[in-house]
């Protein structure tokens, strides 16, 4: 019979009574008494909130101070299996960290033992550097394709002999050369929906004979015909057998392939590892639960931690039924429930709550009830724009505010509910002066520059005061900023973007990084800085690079940040219009869940009546908000569209700002090309005024002296010459030459504050006068 433990409800702030705990048999080395002093009076932090460069606790009792008594049940539960259910932000990652910790410390536990699991690299380093920091090295921290290749590639002489195939890293070249075998034209989206049927297919065990069952079965809306896709599966699986590759669905195959067959080798797996720890058990496909059944054999020493509310990955062939039927499948399993949210704030938690209070189905029915253990902070803002570009504007504007008022601009985040949605907000953020990164870039420490800036470093290192960059620097900043500087990097900015402004944003980070640890730390020395710069490239624990976060909602899953943005909130994009069955709207509103519970402190959700300036307004906020803003339903339909300041309410019924006046029915008119006369619906295209195939009209001297004095003023201002106008509004303006105020404001990417800051200076140049700058160079 399962043992249960959950969070006592009670208010945030008020006195819990003691908590429940039962479990199966005597907890390993918990003292007799838990001090609440310890995790009741602000002592607990957020999972991510650790604090910079810890020492390791001295003993293993010293391993559980902090936690609260749900996460210490989770630490001291060390034999037999074990399910924490967790919800967002109740500090899962830190209680399956100070588990293992808890384990090897206490000497109950040997790291060598330990094969700890999880989903994506970044999850997996940060395990790495959580445990190192807790003093728990030479456990196994690793995906699942990470940790059976290592065992693939070690077995497969002993097992099939010869060396591995080669690991091909991108299968879609691959899966055009089939679609050319079989005569089969495919275009680029069609591709890349056909790669994405073959790895739900191999995922999920599915031969190319049986995939227009399965597909059937399972309700997938396959991009060609069904026995089309089959035919490509069945060609691209025989001409990776041509090429002697295979893929990183291979990998898991071809695991599972000699666990099963080789029972010897499995019996050496079996020896090597005795203890396993699952990470977001919600997201695993029945391939990888075969696997993992296969690294266990007969035992039970597993723990699974996950939340069914937080299953967005189905379409690749996760399920959270594994997460689901634990406790069927192992009856004696200990239960534990982590409700406390140290996250958010009990206004974003209720809005969370009240996302999945509406919904329905299997994970919906294990759903967690979230109890903020934070301070109150302000109301969730929800602002209704008249189109996609004053949305973006709108939310530009609001992010430049919050920067100038403190909040750093790697603390806030725009999520969105696909990639295609980022051109516009990158546009806007550039617009507005606002640094920006894009989630799901290279990763940190592969960045060239980071590995030439970090070979530089070690070689400082090694070379001491030998080395005249390090003459005049008498501490780790400066000698750090030294060597940069031998790299081409400046303190200030460069006026530009793109990969030249990421490649200064990338040593930028390093030199904040060892003036984080010089503070932390000491007497510390740049040897001391390259060691751990090496400790966190093998975790992949990267240090923060600055600028507001653009992502897709699935790729930020397991981030979270002070500020959040949740934009295009609107039905057809949230839910997508492709969502088409019950169980596929419900992932849709776990996806949502999953953005609202990214945000700390303040959250933003906003959609747009209309695609276009000028275009119908027939859109209306997402199903999922009602009942949950001001308004409900009819909020988002009826009057006519908001202007670019937006309509703004906080949640259930709290006022957040003055609403914006609506503007006439009629006010703004569909962008058009001022050439052709076409309905222009790009950003870019909105921005010159004309399609990007028109001819332009350009008057190139006046577009020269136009980026002269925006380089002047970037250099005046210390910011990128993107922060002044982006390229295509000086070309913009460069074709138009206005001749007054009122025709440059009409330029998309000038705006009021830049016709109040750089209007008199635009329109001299325009009509070949001096700007006041050049008149009076001081």
């Amino acid at each position: 019979m399962a043992t249960y433990l959950k969070a006592p409800a009670f208010p945030p702030g008020g006195a819990p009574p003691a908590a429940f705990v039962r479990l199966r048999g005597p907890p390993c080395g918990q003292p007799a008494h838990l001090s609440r002093a310890t995790w009741q009076h602000g002592c607990v932090t957020a999972a991510t909130h650790s604090t910079l460069f810890p020492q390791a606790p001295d003993s293993a009792d010293a391993v559980l101070e902090g936690l609260d008594p749900e996460q210490r049940a989770v630490a001291t539960a060390l034999h037999g299996p074990v399910c924490v259910l967790a919800g967002a932000g109740t500090g899962k990652t830190r209680a399956i960290t100070h588990r293992i910790a808890y384990g090897v410390r206490a000497g109950i536990l040997q790291p060598s033992s330990v094969l700890a699991v999880t989903f994506t690299n970044r999850a997996a380093g940060e395990m790495r550097g959580r445990l190192r920091q807790l003093g728990a090295t030479g456990v196994q921290a690793r995906t699942f394709h990470s940790a059976a290749l290592r065992q693939l590639q070690y077995f497969w002489p002993k097992a099939i002999g010869g060396s591995l195939p080669r690991l091909v890293d991108r299968k879609i070249q691959l899966v055009a050369d089939a679609a050319a075998a079989c005569r089969i034209r495919l275009d680029r989206g069609e591709l890349r929906d056909v790669t994405a049927e073959i790895e739900w297919s191999k995922v999920t065990q599915t031969v190319p004979a049986d995939y227009a069952a399965a597909a059937a079965k399972a309700g997938r809306e396959t991009p060609r015909d069904p026995s089309e896709v089959a035919q490509l599966y069945s060609a691209y699986e025989e001409l990776k057998r041509d090429r002697a590759v295979i893929d990183f669905e291979d990998v898991l195959l071809l695991t599972v392939a000699v666990l099963q067959d080789r029972h010897d080798i499995a019996d050496q797996v079996r020896a090597q590892y005795q203890h396993f720890v699952v990470d977001e058990y919600q997201d695993v496909s029945p391939l990888q639960q075969r696997l993992l059944e296969l690294w266990l054999g007969e035992r039970d020493d597993l723990c699974v931690v996950g939340d069914a509310s937080q299953t967005i990955y189905s379409f690749t062939g996760a399920t959270p039924d594994h997460l689901l039927d634990f406790r069927t499948r192992h009856p004696g399993a200990t239960v534990v429930k982590l409700v406390r949210d140290y996250r958010s704030t009990p206004q974003v938690v209720r809005l969370a709550n009240g996302l999945l209070a509406q919904a329905r189905g299997r994970a919906a029915d294990h759903r967690l009830e979230l109890i903020s253990q934070r301070a109150a902070g302000t109301e969730p803002v929800f602002t209704e724009y008249a189109d996609e570009p004053a949305e973006a504007e709108g939310a530009a504007r609001r992010i430049r505010e919050l920067i100038d008022g403190g909040v750093p601009a790697s603390e806030i985040a725009v999520l969105f509910r696909t990639n295609s949605q980022s051109e516009t907000y990158e546009q806007a953020l550039a617009d507005a002066g606002v640094p920006y990164q894009l989630r799901g870039a290279e990763r940190f420490f592969d960045r060239p520059e980071v590995r030439k800036a970090i070979h530089s470093l070690r070689a400082a290192a090694r070379f001491g005061r030998n080395d005249a960059l390090l003459d005049d620097a008498p501490d780790l900043p400066s000698q750090v900023r030294a060597v940069l500087s031998g790299e081409g990097w400046t303190t200030q900015p460069p006026a530009g973007s793109g990969a030249v402004r990421e490649r200064w944003e990338s040593l930028a980070a390093l030199a904040h990084l060892a003036q984080d640890f010089a503070a932390a730390r000491d007497g510390v020395t740049l040897a001391d800085l390259v060691s751990e710069l090496d400790e966190r490239a093998s975790a992949q624990h990267a240090p923060t690079v600055q600028g507001v976060t653009l992502a897709s909602l699935h790729s930020a899953k397991g981030l979270e940040w002070d500020v959040v943005f949740l934009v295009g909130v609107a039905e057809g994009m949230m839910p997508i219009t492709y969502a088409k069955t019950d169980e596929q709207i419900e992932e849709e509103r776990r996806l949502l869940y999953v953005g609202v519970t990214r945000a700390r402190e303040r959250l933003h959700l906003s959609w747009a009546l209309s695609r276009a300036p000028g275009g119908r307004p027939g859109r209306r906020p997402s199903r999922f908000l009602d009942g949950l803003r001001p308004g409900g339903r009819a909020a988002g339909g009826r009057g006519g569209p908001a202007g670019p300041g937006g309509v703004e309410r906080g949640s259930f019924g709290a006022a957040s700002g003055p609403a914006a006046p609506r503007p006439r029915r009629g006010q703004r008119s569909p962008a058009r090309c001022r050439v052709c006369g076409r309905t222009l619906t790009d950003a870019g295209e909105m921005k010159l005024m004309r399609c990007e195939d028109c001819p332009s009209d350009m008057d190139e001297g006046l577009y020269e002296r136009l980026r002269e004095w925006r380089a002047d003023q970037a250099r005046r201002s210390g910011q990128p010459a993107f922060c002044v106008f982006t390229d295509k509004t000086l070309i913009a303006i460069a074709e138009t030459a206005p001749d007054d105020e009122h025709d440059l404001a009409r330029i998309p990417g000038v705006g009021m504050r830049k016709l109040g800051r750089y209007g008199a200076d635009v329109l001299s140049i325009c009509a070949g006068r001096e700007t006041a700058g050049e008149r009076d160079p001081d």
